[in-house]
């Protein structure tokens, strides 16, 4: 069974422990000011990723099960293989509907990485979106609503 929080063992430098506490007190700031918040509640919630683009199963679910959770009140987070982070993000209203557009900041093996991305419903159930990683790789998504 998959956990739904993730438990990295990680073995990075003290150097990169501190540039994570540096973000975190950033993130934690925003938060206070009120950066950090979803609008409309459609995108709230923990979502299981079952597909995408560039990796396969064996890869996005090998230390827990790939989601991406979206929150109103904080920044939400997200994991899928051995990519894990924090999003910030707002709903934007385009053309052909609404769309959740955020940036992340976390690590990729205990490296530092960050990108952005974006996520549409589908249906009330199901949602398709992409993560971007600055100056890599790119990759689509789909995602089902956890249950509970």
């Amino acid at each position: 069974m998959y956990r739904t929080r993730p438990r990295l063992r990680c073995v990075c430098t003290d150097e990169h422990h501190a540039d994570q506490t540096r973000r975190l007190m950033y993130i934690v700031e925003q938060e206070k000011m009120g950066s950090h918040s979803t609008s409309n509640t459609e995108f709230v919630g923990t979502w299981h990723i079952y597909e995408m683009e560039a990796w396969d199963e064996d890869y996005f679910n090998m230390e827990v099960q790939a989601y991406i959770e979206i929150d109103s009140r904080k920044p939400g987070d997200f994991q899928f293989g051995l990519v894990s982070g924090q999003i910030d993000g707002k709903v934007v209203e385009h053309a052909d509907g609404k769309r959740f557009e955020f940036t992340w900041d976390g690590n990729d093996e205990c490296d530092p990485a960050n990108g952005s991305g974006w996520i549409t419903l589908k249906d009330a159930e199901t949602i398709e979106g992409e993560f971007r990683f600055h100056h890599g790789d790119d990759s689509l998504f789909w995602a089902k609503r956890a249950e509970g």
